[in-house]
């Protein structure tokens, strides 16, 4: 009998362990096999959770964005063998904008049951904060990183969201924050709501929802923070 695959999510930075709850610590309190994205973080955020056994006695595996299709079934080597096993991104929830959807599709594929765990996700966090629509939206995810590109995909999706009603919603990686918001507000129409959402969680969260018009005139304080960035027409 196979084991079973938690997808556990993780502080969003190096927040307060309290943000995780309870009845998700308890679960994870229960597993020896894990997959992560980077060891030394998930071996962190499993000492703040205060696990049961040493951390030298659990098993890790690593996946990332470097990790290949036919490494996956041998990442899954434990829960064939019928041990649960856990899935642990470097922050927030793993298998969004993550290369842990890899290990979820095959192990759907095998008829391995798959529990997802409660906890913090950046996007559905600022999503909630921004005061957009919360029932028409996308997650474009990362926008291309060479300028003119990027500034026609940001059209295209302004173009989208005025006429379909729909909040897009934008991750980047956070020493590139600035120069998406500088393409935003230098090619966006004034009236167009843009929401930033950084560090959230964290003790200087901020999220912060205005035109383009009026973040013309403010240049928020977001260099190398992780960031969520909402744009609504």
């Amino acid at each position: 009998m196979h084991g079973k695959i938690y997808i556990i999510p993780s502080t969003l930075g190096d927040s307060d362990i309290d943000i995780i709850p309870q009845k998700t610590i308890d679960t994870i309190r229960n597993i020896r096999y894990f997959i992560v994205e980077d060891i030394r973080t998930a071996r962190r955020y499993l000492s703040k959770i205060k696990m049961p056994v040493k951390i030298d006695e659990l098993i890790f595996s690593e996946l990332n964005e470097h990790t290949k299709s036919s490494e996956i079934p041998e990442l899954l080597v434990h829960v064939f063998q019928g041990y649960d096993t856990g899935i642990i991104s470097d922050a927030g929830v793993p298998c969004v904008a993550d290369p842990g959807v890899a290990v979820i599709d095959y192990a759907h594929k095998k008829n391995i049951d798959i529990v997802p765990l409660v906890g913090p996700s950046s996007i559905l966090l600022a999503l909630m904060a921004a005061g957009m629509n919360g029932q028409n939206f996308a997650f474009a995810g990362y926008l291309p990183v060479k300028e003119q590109q990027r500034c026609q995909r940001i059209q295209f999706l302004e173009k989208r969201s005025k006429h379909e009603n729909q909040a897009q919603i934008f991750i980047e990686a956070p020493y590139r924050n600035m120069q998406l918001f500088k393409s935003f507000i230098s090619i966006c129409n004034p009236s167009t709501k843009l929401c930033i959402a950084a560090n959230i969680t964290l003790a200087d969260e901020f999220i912060k929802t205005m035109t383009v018009k009026e973040w013309q005139k403010a240049t928020p304080d977001i260099n190398k923070k992780p960031c969520i960035f909402i744009l609504e027409g």
